[in-house]
């Protein structure tokens, strides 16, 4: 058993600050993105002996959170906040720039649909085949969804290419 803890230990001092990015852009309050990954790794040790293979462990624990994340709002109603508040968040190498609240925001109007894999490619690092699996998409939605969320990134942010800004 006190291998296990370690090992568990260890994925949790390796993945909790990539967890609490992926839950800030899931949620951008950061007491609600703490929550998030405190409850997701306290799902995965308690339904540890459902992981069958330990390299999907972070996948696992990617789609535990993101599961967290919709369970919560169908418990409560989110909190309404003013949109252009810049949440207190300067730990975790969270990002407080000006260009960096931009981006938050632009996220943020996005849909889920063309969010979430972004986050996942973004802040995960997951493959388009594993995003699929994740979401239960095939690979090819995946990468429309991918290209759609940055062009429409790219519009909101006024950032076009040049090919159309000079049209």
């Amino acid at each position: 058993m006190a291998n296990v803890r370690t090992d568990f230990d260890t994925l949790v001092n390796a993945l909790a600050g990539e967890l609490f990015r992926y839950a800030m852009g899931l949620c951008h309050h950061r007491d609600t993105a703490e929550d998030l990954v405190q409850e997701t790794f306290l799902r995965a040790w308690r339904s540890r002996s459902d992981l069958r293979d330990s390299r999907a462990a972070r996948a696992w624990l990617y789609t535990i959170l993101r599961n967290e994340h919709a369970r919560l709002y169908e418990r409560q109603r989110p909190e309404v906040r003013d949109p252009h508040e810049l949440p207190d968040v300067a730990v975790y190498g969270y990002d407080t720039s000006t260009e960096a609240f931009a981006t938050r925001r632009a996220l943020a109007a996005l849909d889920a649909d063309y969010r979430d894999p972004l986050l996942l490619q973004v802040v995960g690092g997951f493959s388009c085949r594993e995003i699929g699996a994740m979401l239960d998409l095939n690979t090819n939605t995946v990468l429309t969804r991918l290209f759609r969320a940055r062009k429409t990134l790219r519009e909101q942010l006024g950032e076009l290419p040049d090919r159309e800004a000079a049209q």
